[in-house]
């Protein structure tokens, strides 16, 4: 969409129009959403107030990846069915993953939305809209390659002080249980210069941390012919003055080279958090999904890791129950998660989707069989990750200040954010006011499997332009209706995380 077509968008909507984004998978949707957002507000549409009575425009930004996909959208599309029907001149679009793979086939199934697009094409849903409402049809355009990089588009983002930064997109794995590069397209890299001017804005902006995303964020440099460039890219990001915080989701262990972890280790503001992706310890399944490395070389990573950053806090992604999995393969996956020990463990059950090889393959496991072993496996990482967060107490942690971390804070009192890597701590309000991009030192009193607690007053509190930006951002928005949560993930909520509680698994 060029700046004329987002110019003319804007002439046409009427200032009182506004908008709702709801968001399903992984942090490249989340990102997508606040283009979507920024789309939107520069075409003249304002964000929907909480609880009001509906948007005139409900985006749909979609994923494919798990087996209800599907059925989700078309229920929640059902259930706005009757509410456009009272409310003349509401529009619906659906766009995202599961709209690049089923195109016409939502508008065929609920012919009340207006507008289907793909991936690749999230700059024209204001000028779909707009053609649309005038033509009175469905609009649906799929572009099958990317037309503009999406980070050249406006962005609405949901965090003052923490932000997404997208390094590249698409994949070019062929993972058999995976649909995400047949939606996604090839991995198109961008350039470092235009990476780091962005991160470097976003700084002047007050932003003090930032997450480097990628489908294959590790990959990166593929298209452009440089296998260091990712490990030269943190770097880089180290001599951003300002920038306090530096993390990257999510590598493939097939390219996670010991230049990444030299460059992790040795670059202060990369924060000591991992999240590599596992999948299966079994080397016959490993095989079966097409992920090109085995037990013994994704265990060696970890150790290296460890032994060049031994506080590092590393999480993974598992799928229990793919076809052909056996007993002994099962406990192959039970094996590496007890030797890596990881701090987090994102697991699924193996869901079948239709244009994957792993859909049609035999010995399709039952559905109880899966059940039991991953119920097995979730005991198993909730013992390790309570066992790990326990080594925590009595350290002290500088914690950046959060908003919407602790859903109990208000009823305990207490503030909520990320420790350097990236666990969650929950801790006595200190005396002086703290704000969210603030950074306070507590001691770590307690461990739960998945946060941290300090109960004792503060060590120190620094106060930082990040604060000031969130101080400045909230202020101008009591003037305003507030913006519209777009699910971010809670590991990672609202600032971006490591990895998405319910995310695609495809790394």
């Amino acid at each position: 969409m060029t700046s004329s077509d987002r110019s003319q968008a804007a002439v046409d909507v009427q200032q009182s129009k506004t908008y709702e984004i709801r968001t399903y998978g992984c942090q490249m949707n989340v990102h997508d959403s606040e283009r979507l957002s920024g789309l939107l507000e520069e075409a003249g549409y304002v964000p929907a107030p909480k609880g009001g009575e509906g948007a005139d425009v409900v985006v749909f930004n979609t994923c494919a990846v798990r087996e209800n996909a599907d059925n989700r959208l078309y229920g929640n599309l059902g259930q706005l069915a009757p509410k456009k029907a009272a409310h003349p001149g509401m529009q619906i679009a659906v766009g995202g993953c599961l709209a690049q793979k089923d195109r016409d086939t939502i508008v065929k199934k609920a012919p009340w939305v207006d507008v289907v697009f793909g991936t690749h094409n999230i700059g024209k849903l204001p000028v779909l809209l707009e053609r649309a409402r005038v033509q009175e049809e469905a609009q649906v355009e799929i572009a099958e390659s990317l037309e503009a990089f999406p980070s050249t588009l406006p962005t609405r983002r949901e965090s003052a002080y923490a932000a997404w930064v997208s390094i590249s997109v698409g994949c070019n794995n062929t993972c058999t249980f995976c649909i995400v590069p047949a939606l996604r397209g090839k991995e198109k890299d961008r350039r470092p210069g235009d990476i780091l001017a962005e991160a470097e804005a976003l700084v002047a902006e007050g932003v003090s941390e930032i997450t480097l995303l990628g489908q294959n964020v590790n990959a990166y440099g593929s298209d452009i012919g440089d296998r260091e460039a990712f490990s030269k890219l943190l770097r880089a990001c180290g001599t951003i003055e300002g920038l306090e915080r530096v993390r990257f989701t999510s590598p493939h262990p097939r390219d996670f080279t010991d230049d990444v972890i030299a460059a992790m280790a040795e670059t202060p503001n990369v924060m000591p958090q991992l999240h590599m992706p596992l999948q299966s310890g079994s080397d016959r399944v490993l095989k079966a999904m097409r992920r090109s490395y085995r037990q013994e070389r994704f265990l060696g990573i970890i150790e290296k890791v460890r032994a060049a950053m031994p506080d590092a806090a590393i999480s993974t992604d598992i799928i229990v129950g793919f076809p052909g999995e056996t007993e002994e393969d099962f406990e192959q996956t039970m094996h590496v998660v007890r030797e890596a020990r990881f701090a987090q463990a994102f697991t699924f059950q193996y869901s079948k989707r239709p244009g994957t090889p792993a859909a049609d393959m035999d010995d399709q496991i039952p559905k109880a069989v899966v059940q039991e072993r991953y119920e097995r496996l979730v005991a198993l990482q909730e013992e390790i990750s309570w066992e790990e967060n326990k080594k925590q107490v009595g350290r002290t942690l500088e914690v950046l200040v959060a908003e919407g971390e602790g859903r109990k804070d208000e009823a305990t009192h207490r503030l909520s954010g990320r420790a350097p890597d990236n666990r969650l701590v929950h801790f006595s309000k200190p005396e002086e006011p703290v704000r969210p991009g603030d950074v306070v030192t507590v001691e770590v009193t307690y461990a739960a499997p998945h946060h941290l607690l300090a109960e004792g007053p503060a060590k120190a509190v620094r106060r930082t332009r990040a604060g000031d930006a969130w101080e400045k951002r909230n202020a101008a928005a009591t003037a305003k209706p507030k913006g519209v949560l777009l699910g971010l993930p809670t590991i990672g909520a609202p600032a971006p995380g490591p990895a998405p509680a319910a995310g695609c698994g495809c790394d």
